[in-house]
């Protein structure tokens, strides 16, 4: 009776060689954050608008829709300034395959 024998080092890489460095792991991270940044910015200013279209004339909910669609957007800028802010430091840096 013969075993098939198969060295599963050579087949599956263990994950510690494909994240070698800080940049592969933020290569990795910093898309998945600015997708689901982008994400809760929808929800949250959809349900913003929601509010504001049915506020039925009050002023306290017409008051806390703008806040939370104005709060969407400034979330928005600050996870766009951040990404912004790592491509610049990692050229400054020369940091290779940072983004």
């Amino acid at each position: 009776m013969l075993l098939a024998q198969v060295n599963i080092q050579e087949k599956f890489a263990p994950a510690k060689a494909k994240i070698d460095s800080i940049s592969a792991l933020l290569k990795i991270i910093l898309p998945l954050v600015s997708a689901g940044a982008a994400l809760i910015f929808l929800v949250m200013s959809l349900y913003g608008a929601f509010m504001y279209l049915t506020n039925g004339d009050k002023p306290d909910v017409l008051k806390k829709a703008q806040a939370t669609i104005v709060f969407a957007v400034i979330g928005l800028f600050v996870v766009i300034f951040s990404f912004v802010a790592v491509s610049l430091l990692g050229k400054i840096f020369n940091i290779p395959n940072l983004l």
